[in-house]
């Protein structure tokens, strides 16, 4: 017999083999099973610091009479490609977690993976990261967004997902232990990598897809999708590119594209509105602020004053609510972490978070953003769409607004900033608390430019977070502005059987810059379902 028990025991527990093997023991006997020996493997941790306690909530898998399996023995199932033809070539644009695990996925099959990204490599892209907060220098092809591991690879590698129905997560995640993430990733509730060490785990994946014979083209954007008409709508058979360096122009051709170019890859937008329009939808996002606080006053709320007895490391949290009609929630919350500059253009601001694999700055931030409906987009952002021949745009158009507003506001890449209690009182702040945020800071009263449709309900969500977690509004609070990038204003649309663009036959939309995930295991199994549906549709021609 094989059951799964979850046992609660205090913080200081964890570590009490004993005071565990005797709970699993009362936790069977409720079930009525007597088992005077058992084998137990551990497989979740998750804290519960709810109704002014402090828990712990482990699951075990236990095995009564039964062989005790590997739960950790996870073996590739890859395959090489080197004598793969061009009828087995996909290219894939994008080097974040939906093309390089959608490559790993066609590997599977022994398909060639291409692989065109239009920023550089971790160790390239690391020192154009560093420029942003030293000279205010944004490189457009090299930054928080783009380059090698896409948006995720700099700012914190968080692994948890509600997206369980999308795919296997607890591949996604032993995928990542394969390529050195730490073995916690495949136990904790919340996983997560580390900005620190998730670039190598980037870079072992690609080695290895190198190794078994896919390519990387790096510094190559992409400007166009090359099709062919062939009775019904246009397929695309390939991509032609422009290397951001020399400028050179090339094609690429493949049996199919995997299109996984993020969030933040406006050009890509324009291309296909300019080409395809139907291709596109327009979508709910978000629009806010990065909320910061001192570590400490977040550990005191959450833990209620013992996380540090109990050493459960910097507290987390997660806040939703519903204001006039639109939610008002938290995302990408940082615990231990750092506010950083996500811009990928000149003339914005836009900031994200990120953490180190400790944890351990003086700092926790999150997002806390508005949900923007396409009613809400402005009039004008809405004629600027209509003028470009793709009212599906006007969200994006909104979205530049806001972050232009922001570098306004801003210095270079010193962010606006306000006190949290000097944005409720409506008042300009006089002075700013200590900030992880390198770039520097400029005083802004934030509720004057930004829209008051978000403003407003920034307000009237931060009292109610406040109930919920009484302290987060206090004088060391800071907002700093803009978080616009939670996700895309626009869809890409697809078949939801075969992944298939619905415009365009050939090209498969996947991961966040599709708009159909949200978070680097979303995206990968995103990635990884696109890449099946590409074999499945080609399924005879794979086999021969």
């Amino acid at each position: 017999m094989i059951k799964e028990i979850t046992i609660t025991v205090e913080a200081g527990d964890e570590n009490n083999p004993g005071l565990h093997e005797n709970l699993i023991r009362r936790e069977l006997k409720k079930n009525h099973i007597n088992a005077s020996q058992f084998e137990k493997v551990f497989l979740k941790k998750s804290i519960d610091a709810r109704h002014g306690q402090l828990k712990l909530h482990l699951r075990y898998k236990i095995y009564i009479g039964e062989k005790l399996a590997a739960e950790s023995e996870w073996k590739p199932l890859w395959k090489s490609c080197q004598d793969a033809g061009p009828e087995r070539t996909v290219i894939i644009v994008g080097a974040g977690p939906a093309g390089l695990f959608g490559a790993l996925k066609l590997l599977e099959s022994g398909m060639k993976p291409v692989i065109i990204e239009r920023g550089t490599q971790t160790s390239q892209r690391r020192k154009d990261i560093a420029l942003i907060s030293t000279r205010g220098q944004v490189n457009g092809d090299s930054n928080y967004c783009f380059g090698e591991g896409g948006a995720g690879t700099f700012s914190d590698g968080k692994l948890y997902t509600r997206s369980n129905k999308r795919g296997d997560i607890s591949s996604i995640l032993r995928i990542f232990n394969y390529f050195g993430a730490d073995e916690k990733i495949l136990t904790d509730a919340h996983p997560h990598i580390g900005t620190d060490r998730l670039p190598q785990v980037i870079n072992a994946m690609r080695n290895k897809i190198i190794e078994l014979g896919g390519q990387f083209y790096f510094n190559e954007r992409v400007t166009a999708l090359v099709k062919e008409s062939a009775g019904g709508k246009p397929h695309v058979k390939g991509v032609e590119t422009q290397n951001v360096e020399s400028g050179e122009k090339r094609q690429f051709f493949g049996k199919a594209v995997l299109l996984a170019t993020g969030h933040s890859a406006t050009d890509i937008y324009n291309m296909l509105a300019k080409e395809t329009p139907d291709a596109l939808e327009a979508k709910t996002f978000a629009v806010g602020v990065r909320v910061e606080h001192p570590r400490s006053l977040i550990d005191s709320i959450q833990y209620h004053g013992r996380g540090a007895e109990a050493s459960l490391g910097a507290a987390e949290y997660r806040v939703t609510t519903q204001v006039d009609g639109r939610g008002v929630y938290s995302f990408c919350m940082c615990p231990g972490g750092f506010v950083v500059p996500s811009s990928s253009g000149p003339g914005e601001i836009v900031v994200n978070g990120m953490s180190a694999a400790a944890r351990n700055s003086k700092w926790s931030n999150a997002a806390i953003v508005v949900e923007v409906r396409p009613e809400d987009i402005p009039a004008s952002c809405l004629e600027e769409a209509k003028k470009a021949g793709c009212p599906e745009l006007a969200g994006l158009y909104f979205r530049e607004e806001i972050e232009r507003l922001a570098f306004e506001n801003g210095r270079g890449q010193a962010a606006p900033a306000q006190r949290l209690t000097d944005f409720l009182a409506g008042r300009k702040s006089t002075d700013l608390p200590a900030s992880s945020y390198t770039p520097g800071l400029v005083s802004s009263e934030l509720g004057s430019w930004l829209p008051s449709h978000i403003s407003d309900r920034l307000k009237k969500g931060f009292r109610e977070i406040d109930r919920s977690m009484h302290g987060f509004i206090c004088e060391n609070a800071l907002m700093i502005a803009a978080e616009t990038r939670t996700s895309t204003p626009v869809r890409i649309l697809r078949d939801k059987q075969t992944c298939e663009c619905t415009a365009l036959a050939g090209l498969y939309p996947a991961g966040e810059g599709s708009g159909y995930s949200g978070g680097i295991v979303s995206s990968a199994m995103d990635g990884e379902n696109a890449a099946s549906a590409i074999v499945k549709t080609n399924k005879m021609l794979f086999d021969k």
